[in-house]
Parts: C-alpha cells; structure tokens; sequence
C-alpha cells in the first residue's frame, strides 16, 4: 500500500508521461500548463487509494484516475475564463486563458475533457467512461445554477458542481478494479460524503458556501460531522480502508 504521498508523486509521474493526441499540434502546449500548473492531486489520489484497498495494482485504476484529474483541470480552465469568473491566476500562476488567450483556453478545455474520455476507454467495459460522463454532465449543471441562475439552492450546487466529480473519483475506480455493481453500494455512500466534507471545507477556507448561509462555527461543525459520517463508512467497508482514512482526516483539516 502507497501513502497518500507516494500516489501523489505517481500521479505527476504519470501526468508527466501522458501521451496527448498528437493532431492537437501546437495546442498541447496549454494543455500540458494547464496540468503542470499543479494542485494537490486529490482526486486521483482518491481514486489510487480506492484501488489499492480493492487489491487492484496502481497501473490497472491509473487510466481512470488520471481522467478524473483531467475533466477537473478542464473544469478550472473554462471556470477561470472571462465569461465565468475571469480568474487571471491559478494556484500562482497565470491562469490558462491570461497566458495563452480565450480562443486557446476554450480550446485546451475541449481537448483536456475529450482526453479524459479516450483514458477512460482504454477500459474493457464502458462504466468507467459512463460513470465519468454523468459527473462531467452533473458538474456542469452545478456551474450553471451556480453561475447563471439567481436564488439557486446551495446543497444542490454543491452536490454537483463539487460532489459528482469527487464521487466520480471513488466510483469509477471501483469499476477500473472490477468490482461488481452489487458490491458497490457502500463504497458510494463514502463518495457522496467525502464530497461533501470537501466542499465544506473549501467554503470554510474561502468564507463563502456554508460559512456565509450558516455561519463559520456551523460550517465547521458540518464539515466534523461530514468527517465523522465518512469514517463510519469506511469502518464498515471489508477491505484495506487505513490509506482512505487517512486521506479523511487530512481533507477534514486541510488548510489549503
């Protein structure tokens, strides 16, 4: 078993090796800042330690969790462009479109989304691409009632513009490690509340989300409770859960 550290380092290994579709030309240049730009790697880190609890090798989920990761930088690409947020900056460094212009950041969006998908059909079965395709589709209706409807209901924002891709990263590495569907129940059940400590904690962090509806003390008290919820459900899953718990209580405390 890696520490959450180990599958972190493989990831960037692994990102830095990616083979891009070579008829993308001069636009893999965005693309490749686009992921070097860095991140903490949560997500297929997740989607890693889910695999190896499973007895799955890291080469056989690393497909998945990679597309995982790629979908989310295609996410922050188009999220930062001028007609969402019009981040200039991400993670200290220009963002995407501010280094290489809109046209081309649109453009590295589509092509990290769509090479996303050609990771997730290296899989025999279709349920890694179909799972990472409904939480793409579900993140992108959290973007939208998030960013063009007023009055929008902040648990279902959450849910889907944060929680479906960080299920996803559970999710579709239970199918990269050939787990059947009817033994995947109370490993989704974790998903959906490790999502919801993610996002909880990014709104205590960004004083936004929970912190302005609740209030910080209660924000905080939902984000232990989310934790808490999350560990219950790893105690009762019957596999290798010591890496996963670990990776709880860091997103419970993160500072960043």
């Amino acid at each position: 078993m890696h520490s959450p550290e180990e599958l972190r380092r493989l990831v960037d290994e692994a990102l830095g090796r990616l083979e891009l579709w070579p008829e993308l030309h001069g636009q893999a240049t965005s693309v490749r800042y686009s992921l070097q730009v860095g991140g903490k790697r949560v997500r297929p880190v997740l989607s890693l330690a889910v695999g190896e609890a499973l007895g799955a090798p890291v080469a056989q989920v690393m497909p998945a969790a990679l597309a995982v990761e790629l979908v989310h930088t295609f996410s922050l690409v188009h999220d930062d462009l001028p007609a969402m947020d019009g981040d200039e900056e991400r993670r200290g460094h220009p963002s995407t479109w501010k280094k290489f212009g809109e046209g081309v950041a649109v453009l590295a969006g589509d092509a990290l989304v769509a090479e996303a998908f050609r990771l997730a059909a290296r899989y025999e079965s279709s349920a890694v691409a179909r799972e990472l395709a409904e939480a793409t589709l579900g993140m992108i209706g959290g973007q939208y009632l998030d960013t063009m409807v007023e009055g929008y209901d902040l648990a279902a924002v959450h849910r889907l513009k944060t929680g479906r891709l960080f299920s996803a990263s559970v999710t579709t590495a239970l199918w990269a490690a050939g787990l059947p569907e009817t033994e995947q129940g109370p490993w989704r059940a974790f998903a959906e509340e490790l999502g919801l400590l993610f996002q909880i904690v990014d709104d205590i962090l960004d004083e936004d989300g929970y912190v302005r509806e609740h209030g910080a003390a209660a924000a905080r008290r939902y984000a232990d409770e989310a934790a808490e919820r999350a560990r219950a459900r790893l105690a009762g899953i019957p596999a290798q859960t010591a890496v996963l718990r670990e990776i709880v209580d860091g997103l419970a405390v993160r500072t960043a």
